[in-house]
């Protein structure tokens, strides 16, 4: 369906005003900015040039020339205003002064840009800043490393963190399990052994937007520390105040072991650390910084201008508090998104925290993917344990990519997630503003009726019912 996506919005702009290819060779946008060469050209070369894993350009041809704050200006002179966020990495949108003002004083500093992890007044700043924001009862043991900014490289690097500390190889990912059944998989009561560590994300994005509970997790935390395993929080999206909270687990009141830090914390540039607990450092050998039998941190760890951007983002988010301003205006935002529930057929679960939103697209005739065998909540969460995702035929896979292209046509942009590519996620900035807010979701509730009306959109089976 994403490639269809792909050739159905790479030729001329539709009526209701769809991609356009704007053919522009060195030219000028709609108000006079210079455009790169062949920036028009691009959606048609890209496909014979890159790989099959352009995800991202086959569902969103977009080329983007210019951007500020929510709006990205295609070769087209259009704009978007994303909801994307680079998946989460723009906390405070594109260009945002702050950061441009930190980079630019490195560069005019003439500070080595890539040091391999020696230390600079530049790194200093940013572990600074970083351990104001931690939940205290780990800022205070906290030590941190930084490691290759890709991929499962934090996850990595944190998983050998705890199998050095403990001695112990397996690793526990809860999923679905009620709590009873999770905190026994992942620390046995009795002759088996416990794992080296418990890794968990405290929302699961990539699961379509699933929050953990706060009592799941404030229980997980008390067995994790009754038996001595360590516990792992990923907030590798859900950090910097994505969420409603600087960290996501601060909602729970929980502190774990170890923090996997990604995305957000480098201002927009690659960079990622793990933030540990002291007691988990290991052995050390003379002036050997780094844990004993711990992988390599790579080459690129600590990049100085990823350091700068990050440390600039970390201090404006904690001085504007901008996470109660994403709790706050996140909340209003789920309000009016869970009244499109009530209004279609073809939209179930409406979920999340803070400003990470995941609005499930569902078939008609299929359950909403996601819902516990027994019964749904209201917020998709099962009582006592960890919502778990996939399932049933007939979800709403192609009712998403459809939502997600009417989407584009209007001028905002958004990803899918989930197992089945069903969730449309939404991850605006920090910094969008109710105005912006109420734009986003008028053109959501535009798409999502466009979509339900060209299926024969009908009521609601609640709705239904109650009429009869």
């Amino acid at each position: 369906m994403a490639e269809t996506a792909y050739e159905g919005l790479a030729g001329a702009r539709s009526e209701d005003g769809g991609f356009e290819d704007s053919g522009f060779e060195d030219g000028r946008s709609e108000d006079g900015a210079r455009v790169p060469a062949g920036a028009g050209g691009a959606p048609r070369r890209q496909p014979a040039r890159e790989a099959a894993a352009r995800t991202y350009a086959r569902a969103l041809p977009v080329v983007p020339v210019r951007a500020r704050g929510l709006t990205v200006e295609d070769a087209a002179g259009r704009r978007y205003l994303d909801c994307a966020s680079g998946a989460g990495t723009l906390a405070l949108g594109h260009h945002h002064p702050v950061v441009l003002e930190a980079m630019r004083r490195v560069l005019d500093s003439e500070t080595p840009l890539q040091v391999m992890g020696l230390t600079t007044p530049v790194e200093d700043a940013f572990v600074t800043e970083l351990l104001r924001t931690l939940p205290p009862r780990l800022a205070d043991h906290a030590r941190v490393r930084f490691c290759r900014p890709g991929g499962t490289d934090p996850v990595d690097t944190a998983v050998a963190l705890v199998r050095a500390a403990t001695g112990r190889a397996s690793i526990v990912t809860p999923t679905g399990a009620h709590f009873g059944a999770a905190a026994e998989a992942c620390c046995p009561s009795g002759a088996g052994e416990p794992p080296a560590g418990v890794v968990l994300e405290p929302v699961r994005s990539t699961d379509g937007v699933l929050p953990v509970p706060d009592a799941w997790l404030r229980d997980l935390r008390r067995v994790t520390a009754e038996r001595s395993v360590p516990l792992i929080a990923d907030e590798t999206e859900t950090g910097v105040g994505r969420t409603g909270a600087l960290w996501a687990v601060d909602h729970s009141g929980v502190t774990p072991d170890v923090l996997i830090l990604s995305k957000a914390i480098g201002g927009s540039l690659p960079l990622a650390a793990v933030v540990h607990h002291e007691d988990l450092d290991g052995r050390r050998t003379g002036s050997d910084r780094h844990t004993v039998g711990a992988p390599g941190a790579g080459t690129f760890r600590g990049n100085q201008l990823a350091l700068a951007a990050g440390a600039a983002t970390l201090a404006h988010v904690r001085e504007q508090r901008l996470a109660e301003h994403a709790a706050a205006l996140g909340g209003r935002m789920l309000s009016r998104l869970r009244g499109l529930a009530a209004e279609f057929a073809c939209v179930g679960n409406v979920r999340g925290r803070g400003l990470m939103i995941g609005v499930e697209l569902v078939s008609p005739d299929g359950a909403p993917d996601g819902a516990p065998s027994g019964g749904p909540r209201s917020d998709g969460i099962p009582s006592g344990g960890i919502p778990s995702v996939g399932g049933p035929p007939g979800t709403g896979s192609a009712l998403a990519v459809a939502v997600q292209r009417e989407c584009l046509r209007r001028g905002l942009i958004v990803a899918l997630t989930g197992p089945d590519r069903n969730v449309v996620r939404l991850l605006p900035p920090l910094i969008i503003t109710e105005e912006q807010a109420s734009t986003i979701l008028d053109r959501f509730a535009d798409a999502v009726r466009t979509v339900d009306r060209r299926r024969g959109g009908h009521a609601p089976p609640h709705r239904a019912h109650a009429a009869r």
